[in-house]
């Protein structure tokens, strides 16, 4: 287990797709930035055959590079059809067998919409498909890929830091995915000050225990946001939107805790990685 936090990207930052043809060459140019982590981006469908994941693992083992993926956005936990559920059981394993391919060890997975219902309804529906996607994963010994379930950014869906927790608390083998650029985004700006992120890093180890609130998932990026919450993604270079990284990084080092950080800005979320990694390690020499 991480004794630091670790910092990569989400998928391929445009410098990267420039200049190199195929993912299986991010490992190495991660590795040469000096960052920890990759996020391989699933959102659209589960698309990379056996092969070429195993090439791009192998690569990441050798550069040292810690893999995840990003499981698909239509996954819908909050649906209670039984069709509904042996489709997002269908598309978590096929996540995780890839994810597993590719030597990683976490996919991030979404909650869903809440389509009328309200909100403790879809939280039923989603625990009943969790601990549906658990047993599957255990019956194609893929038990190990454990599931990331991510805060989400708009007001109107599943996944706010409260009640991914209570998901959580559901099996030890769920981790939180915490997006700050999304809780920022529903909160109206809330995610500012060194004390509102130190309030969510307490909610972790309060409801989930030391262990999974030291090694939690996590996504950082700016995000304009509306009344509605998360419009999109931008870059470090924003300065009217946030959250900004720097009180995370003080408290991270602080607290010696050791998430897995992954950037998702817009483009340079391998360049704004590397930014984070370097607050983050002047924070430990203070």
């Amino acid at each position: 287990m991480e004794q630091r936090a670790l910092f990569g990207p989400a998928g391929n930052s445009d410098s990267f797709t420039k200049a190199y043809k195929g993912s299986v060459h991010a490992p190495k140019w991660l590795k040469e930035l000096g960052l920890d982590c990759y996020e391989y981006q699933c959102g659209r469908g589960v698309n990379i055959g056996e092969d070429t994941a195993r090439a791009i693992g192998e690569a990441a083992r050798e550069q040292g590079i810690r893999m995840s993926l990003h499981a698909p956005y239509y996954i819908n936990l909050s649906g209670d059809s039984r069709e509904r559920v042996e489709k997002n059981c269908e598309y978590i394993v096929k996540s995780a067998r890839a994810c597993h391919w590719l030597g990683g060890d976490r996919i991030v997975v979404h909650c869903g919409g809440l389509s009328g219902m309200e909100r403790q309804v879809a939280l039923e529906h989603t625990l009943l498909n969790l601990r549906e996607a658990l047993k599957a994963l255990e019956s194609e010994g893929l038990d190990h890929v454990r599931m990331c379930i991510e805060t989400m950014g708009k007001v109107n869906v599943l996944g706010d830091q409260e009640e991914v927790c209570t998901i959580c608390q559901m099996d030890d083998r769920l981790l939180p995915c915490i997006d700050f650029g999304h809780l920022n985004a529903r909160s109206q700006g809330g995610m500012y000050t060194e004390e509102d992120f130190a309030a969510l890093l307490d909610l972790l180890e309060n409801r989930l225990g030391q262990e999974r609130a030291k090694h939690f998932h996590a996504h950082f990026s700016k995000i304009q946001y509306g009344k509605g919450g998360e419009i999109k993604h931008l870059t470090f270079a924003d300065t009217e939107y946030g959250p900004e990284f720097a009180p995370l990084a003080r408290l991270l080092a602080r607290r010696e805790l050791s998430p897995r950080i992954i950037c998702e800005s817009a483009g340079t979320q391998a360049e704004d990685a590397v930014l984070m990694k370097k607050m983050y390690e002047a924070s430990l020499v203070r």
